[in-house]
């Protein structure tokens, strides 16, 4: 018997909330990651993740849990789950390096009976294409030697109902008996395991997902655009709408769109799809609506300091909230920050208001940070409401702030204050 049940490589807002419920459900799991600073941290019990409280790392560690940056410990695993980034190149290009960085390193620790599951967002065919050759030169054969198989991430960071264990686990293998091991393994510590016929349609059902919300967001972001020349209040018919028992689902306009999912996973799929010689379309248009949301929001920040006779320049303008989405610490493609470059271009005096961010940087340049919310909004011209954190006092935004732009639709409309 090998000395762990699990090796979790990658250890972020995936891989963690896995060797969580991995260890709780009584597995023994060791973390594997590159960054020698996050290897220290878990080790000492302290938490990087939304999701995971010190106390809960603590927890993990009496568990057995350890977390290394050596890979020597893959060959001591019954099963390894790649949990790493997969962003996109400056190009919009799918980038897989770390993909086959880990990859790579399975295989020069592979061993005959190992399942190795790939729960990284990507392309269909990537298991298949990809992974399988890397892991295959080590001289063993998937579905023979080893078992193969994706299982998409669904993490949700922030999100006090749905967790790993009681979100149900797509997963598909590279050969039936590949998805039976998988299937077996999930059902350890997940309520719900969900199978496909192949990997690749796991790898289709989760760009699936976002692909839905991507192109129904900019639906309501290019609505709420002209909904506002219109003179309609479009939170209010969206409201309306949702009274609806059927055949619709609620999509909210923002300042843009943020994370790793939502501005990233669409172009893995167009990304296929072009491949087969033709665009589509339909990611290609919701991806420039959302993208030209900060602009937008940007020119509504303009019009309504013109309207009370003010120029953006030498102006101060308060950003609130400028992670990705409520309540969370991450950052990641947050729309904050094309938008405070484009008002810092405008020659704007930039303030911001986040209790979970205690260092923000546009460009390499710091942006003041502010404590008091009160005094924070009171001293702004314009104050910009971009992620409704719970502990913002909104009565004191109403309250004390100038010229208010509420990106969220959260706030009273009045003459100081303006919705998207």
């Amino acid at each position: 018997m090998n000395e762990f049940d699990l090796a979790v490589i990658g250890l972020g807002y995936v891989g963690m909330p896995l060797a969580k419920e991995a260890a709780g459900a009584g597995l023994r799991v060791v973390g594997l990651d590159v960054d020698a600073g996050k290897v220290d941290a878990l080790n000492a019990g302290q938490s990087y993740i939304d999701d995971l409280t010190d106390a809960d790392l603590d927890q993990m560690l009496k568990n057995g849990f350890t977390a290394t940056f050596d890979e020597a410990v893959l060959a001591r695993a019954d099963t390894i789950v790649i949990c790493v980034p997969t962003p996109l190149d400056d190009d919009h290009r799918p980038d897989l390096s770390a993909v086959e960085g880990a990859t790579k390193a399975v295989s020069r620790h592979l061993t005959a009976g190992t399942l190795v599951v790939l729960e990284s967002t990507t392309w269909p065919g990537t298991t298949d294409e990809v992974a399988r050759p890397l892991l295959e030169s080590s001289g063993l054969v998937a579905g023979r030697d080893f078992h193969l198989a994706f299982s998409p991430e669904r993490i949700d960071p922030g999100n006090p109902k749905f967790g790993l264990r009681n979100t149900p686990k797509v997963v598909g293998g590279y050969t039936p008996a590949c998805l039976d091991r998988a299937a077996a393994f999930y059902a350890r510590f997940v309520e719900q395991v969900v199978r496909v016929s192949g990997t690749r349609e796991a790898e289709m059902a989760k760009l699936l997902e976002n692909t839905y919300r991507h192109v129904n967001i900019a639906l309501v972001n290019e609505m709420a655009i002209f909904c506002d020349e219109l003179g309609v209040d479009l939170w209010e018919s969206i409201e309306a709408a949702a009274t609806k028992p059927f055949g619709f689902q609620k999509f909210l306009p923002g300042p843009g769109v943020g994370g790793h999912c939502i501005p990233v996973d669409p172009s893995y799929l167009s990304y296929t799809v072009r491949k087969l010689g033709y665009p589509f379309r339909f990611v290609e248009l919701a991806q420039e609506i959302n993208e030209r949301m900060p602009a937008y929001v940007v020119a509504r920040v303009q019009r309504l300091l013109n309207r009370h006779r003010k120029a953006v320049n030498g102006s101060r303008v308060l950003l609130l909230g400028v992670t990705y989405k409520p309540d969370i610490a991450d950052e990641r493609e947050t729309p904050a920050v094309p938008l405070a470059r484009a008002l810092r271009e405008l020659g704007a005096e930039l303030a911001f208001v986040d209790p979970y961010v205690k260092d923000w940087r546009v460009d390499g340049s710091n942006v003041p940070r502010e404590d008091d919310l009160a005094e924070a909004v009171a001293a702004a011209d314009i104050t910009v409401l971009l992620q409704q954190h719970s502990v913002f006092d909104l009565a004191t935004i109403e309250e004390r702030a100038g010229l208010v732009l509420d990106t969220r639709g959260v706030l009273a409309e009045g003459e100081r204050v303006e919705r998207l």
